[in-house]
């Protein structure tokens, strides 16, 4: 067997950076890397951290590209000292003052579900800055909600309490990774951030306009979903308006799970076709 460890100039380097957003005090968890060219910015989703894209240094055809990855506050190891106010219109905040502080003018944007309906209202804001856009599983219709909307159809009234049933109720749910996901939620996600997180989810996904919005965008695009989800009944409608489709087999809410080497074969295709 060869092993092949990636060059020097390719790896991440971790980064602490505060920050205060709305007087709420922040010590975000980054990892970064130079490089020429457009940034690659990934925003990871609930119950995930940055990590689930550090494989981006085993992706030679962008070996040479800047990335940014960080956890999302209430996620990984971002610290928050007011966790009952991150929601989504919140994390666009974070995201914006992360990339100030990097020195990020213009972006190739990535962001899965949570991270992907961050991504879609950061890019609504700031169209000029976004050089293409990849949403992998992000909200775009209430029909997105079978997650996050679990906070109104199993409500509880202890944090802690919630997402521990949220765990079990993935455990079993018996979709592609799922189990996966749900034994690394108790470490991954702080229980207080999660009803601020999903009711801002939901809230956006029923009247935000979310997909007339990202159709509405003047930038290639790339919605991304597991066989599991082919059924979303928006894909004709984001096909017949020209937003390329990226099916990953054997797969359902999570391919960087499930199937990460189509995935990172459809990502870096998709970068690679929209330019520098």
């Amino acid at each position: 067997m060869v092993v092949v460890n990636p060059t020097t100039d390719r790896k991440l380097s971790p980064f602490r950076l505060p920050l205060t957003i709305e007087g709420t005090s922040l010590d975000i968890a980054g990892m970064y890397r130079h490089g020429t060219g457009i940034p690659l910015v990934f925003l990871h989703g609930f119950g995930s951290t940055k990590e689930d894209y550090a494989d981006v240094i085993h992706q030679a055809p962008l070996g040479d590209r800047p990335v940014l990855a960080y956890d999302a506050p209430g996620c990984g190891a971002t610290t928050c000292t007011d966790l009952s106010i991150v929601s989504i219109p919140f994390l666009v905040s974070v995201a914006t003052a992360v990339l100030k502080a990097k020195g990020i003018e213009r972006f190739h944007l990535i962001g899965h579900s949570m991270g992907g309906l961050t991504a879609l209202l950061l890019a609504d804001q700031q169209p000029n800055r976004v050089a293409s856009f990849i949403d992998i599983e992000g909200n775009l219709a209430p029909e997105d909600c079978f997650l996050s909307r679990q906070i109104i159809t199993h409500p509880h009234d202890d944090s802690r309490s919630f997402l521990e049933e949220f765990a079990e109720r993935a455990w079993k749910s018996g979709h592609y990774a799922s189990t996966l996901y749900a034994a690394s939620l108790p470490h991954k996600v702080r229980a207080d951030a999660v009803r601020p997180i999903f009711e801002s989810m939901v809230e956006l996904s029923d009247e935000a306009n979310l997909l007339n919005r990202f159709l509405a965008l003047p930038l290639p695009r790339m919605i991304m979903y597991g066989e599991q989800n082919r059924s979303l009944s928006y894909l004709p409608r984001l096909a017949d308006e020209g937003v390329e489709l990226a099916e990953i087999s054997h797969s359902g809410h999570f391919p960087m799970y499930s199937n990460p080497v189509q995935m990172w074969w459809r990502i870096r295709a998709f970068i690679l076709g929209a330019g520098k």
